[in-house]
């Protein structure tokens, strides 16, 4: 039988190994490229992969993988490691510190551990299914927020996607009048960590990878909140869509922006 806790403590240790790692190289020279336009990889999101792949791969050893930088396929079947070694690279490259690790597990497209560790804070997210979700390990729960008029909601906004941009600001717009108030970090797992520590009540996002998303699920969920795609399903993975809330005030997100988007 799978030891969930022991991997999730294995799991954890590694992302605080690598996320030493990219702190580390920050004060280096490294080469930047363009993946396509506006979307950033560095030489040490590819070697921080690298590492990632190298240790999980000791964890689990019968997963599979898929992570940005190419490792691996596109593959729901079986266990497979969903890596993002930096998620916040254009952050990472201008010397802002608010990027992180992200790792999730998934069996046969059903997230069921995750973790995020955000170096510069010294703060590890993490969660597995019926465990609980944890920050440094200590419990977390999102917030008890029962209105979107007192809610405090974050998002991103689009960088190379730009075929909903219009609805999209529109959304905002709605948003920037109904709550107390919009942050964009940069960095779509932080976010998702952040609503499931009560940070953020909310946080939604179109254009996304399954790398961007997959630790913060099960993160959210684990500490009470509730994570769809627009139209109250639960293509997450690879549906490039999310709302993840304290589940207390889902159902009026979903109102504003099913309004434009459906």
């Amino acid at each position: 039988m799978m030891n969930l806790e022991l991997i999730l403590r294995k799991t954890e240790l590694l992302s605080r190994e690598v996320g030493e790692y990219i702190v580390a190289q920050r004060k280096q020279s490294f080469r930047i490229d363009e993946k396509s336009f506006n979307n950033l990889v560095t030489e040490v999101d590819k070697a921080a992969e690298e590492l990632f792949v190298a240790g999980l791969k000791k964890i689990l050893p019968e997963a599979g993988f898929i992570a940005e930088e190419g490792t691996g396929e596109k593959s729901l079947d079986g266990y497979n490691w969903i890596i993002d070694p930096i998620d916040g690279t254009t952050n990472f490259v201008h010397n802002v510190p608010l990027y992180c690790t992200s790792i999730g597990l998934s069996y046969n497209g059903e997230i069921f551990l995750g973790v995020i560790n955000e170096p510069n804070g010294k703060e590890c997210f993490s969660a597995a299914k019926g465990l609980g979700a944890f920050l440094n390990g200590d419990p977390i729960r999102v917030a008890g927020t029962q209105r979107l008029s007192t809610s405090l909601i974050a998002t991103g906004f689009p960088y190379d996607d730009f075929e909903r941009e219009n609805g999209y600001f529109q959304v905002l717009r709605d948003f920037t009048h109904k709550t107390r108030g919009i942050r964009r970090l940069g960095s779509a797992a932080l976010d998702l960590a952040y609503v499931a520590c009560g940070r953020f009540d909310a946080f939604y996002e179109y254009g996304l990878n399954p790398w961007d998303v997959a630790a913060g699920i099960v993160i959210v969920e684990e500490a009470g909140g509730k994570c769809s795609d627009f139209r109250n399903g639960r293509n997450m993975l690879f549906g490039e869509e999310i709302i993840a809330s304290n589940r207390l005030i889902h159902q009026e997100l979903e109102e504003v922006i099913q309004t434009v988007f459906l």
